[in-house]
């Protein structure tokens, strides 16, 4: 770790969290039947959760997700949607220093930065990577302490310390640097609470209406689905955990976000979103359903039955209609 900070005492923090009391957004809570859905979205809702914001409003990006032919959209929200909804500007991080320098820097200056590391030395994924498997993987560094050798950072569905040893292998980055981006909160950005981020987040919905795929992804996924099926069949369990992690992760995910957008929405007031919400649920759960029934069938290599992708196909119909003859 060559770094002009490594041993000189620089302490920096942004938002005022500590892991041990740390409280995650709703979106995380163990009532979810997707805990976690991909390591950028949920970085993000705990760092917007965190920052003072309600993270829900962002979620129109969910509406958008399509079958892109070898996975389903890697959904996020969009460097836009952070900005006007919570003053908050993304930008991309040139790395032409130690990454720990540009970190102890950008900190210092009050801005989070999201950085790839390797969960390898990430203590929070204990039983998947830590000590296990080398996996790139993006957290929010919210606190560092160099001389300490001590890092507080979002990851997944929460906030999480690393120090030690593990620490210093984490910046011991050789090679290619990792992709980093800095989040800076717009001086003088008056971020709409209350009646106006509602609005402000309608807005975005509509506009997200304009970006839904034409046609149903369903049919085109279950296409695809049953030409890979020999080929997973014949696979091992990582091969399944990485084609679900790119298919049916993703898109169940992606719509109990959805469900849980509509939700709020609600709560705020705007009618006629039950229905659609409820299709979206519908979805979230039978893909979790199916996954595990993917599982099941290539563990005794025996086929599988494509019939509950009709099903979500008829969901996202009933839901996007509905949608679309209200906001497009």
């Amino acid at each position: 770790m060559s770094s002009v900070w490594a041993e000189a005492g620089t302490r920096a923090r942004v938002a005022p969290v500590e892991a041990a009391a740390y409280r995650r957004h709703a979106i995380h809570g163990e009532d979810r039947t997707w805990i976690e859905t991909n390591c950028y979205t949920d970085l993000v809702v705990e760092m917007v959760h965190s920052l003072g914001h309600e993270p829900c409003a962002m979620l129109a990006f969910t509406l958008a997700v399509d079958f892109e032919g070898d996975q389903w959209t890697f959904f996020k929200p969009s460097t836009s949607d952070l900005a006007e909804l919570y003053g908050v500007d993304v930008q991309e991080l040139a790395i032409w220093r130690p990454v720990l320098d540009h970190v102890v820097e950008q900190l210092g200056a009050g801005r989070i930065v999201m950085v790839e590391l390797d969960a390898f030395h990430l203590p929070d994924t204990a039983g998947t990577a830590y000590g296990i498997a080398h996996q790139k993987t993006t957290v929010g560094v919210n606190e560092i302490d160099p001389a300490r050798a001590f890092m507080g950072y979002f990851h997944n569905q929460g906030y999480y310390e690393v120090q030690g040893e593990d620490f210093r292998r984490l910046f011991a980055i050789e090679g290619l640097p990792p992709f980093a981006e800095v989040v800076k909160r717009l001086a003088g950005y008056p971020a709409p609470r209350g009646e106006a981020l509602v609005q402000a987040s309608l807005a975005k919905l509509s506009r997200e209406l304009a970006r839904i795929p034409r046609d149903n992804p369903f049919p085109r996924f279950r296409d695809r689905l049953a030409a890979d099926l020999d080929t997973l069949l014949a696979g091992d369990l990582e091969r399944f955990h990485k084609y679900s992690f790119a298919t049916l992760r993703q898109y169940g995910a992606c719509f109990e976000l959805a469900r849980t957008y509509l939700e709020w929405l609600s709560a705020q007031g705007v009618a006629g979103l039950e229905v659609p919400g409820n299709a979206f649920w519908r979805i979230a759960q039978s893909a979790k359903a199916f996954q595990f029934q993917l599982a099941r069938s290539m563990a005794r290599k025996k086929p599988l039955d494509l019939a509950p992708l009709d099903e979500m196909g008829a969901q996202w119909d009933v839901a996007i209609t509905l949608l679309r003859s209200r906001y497009a």
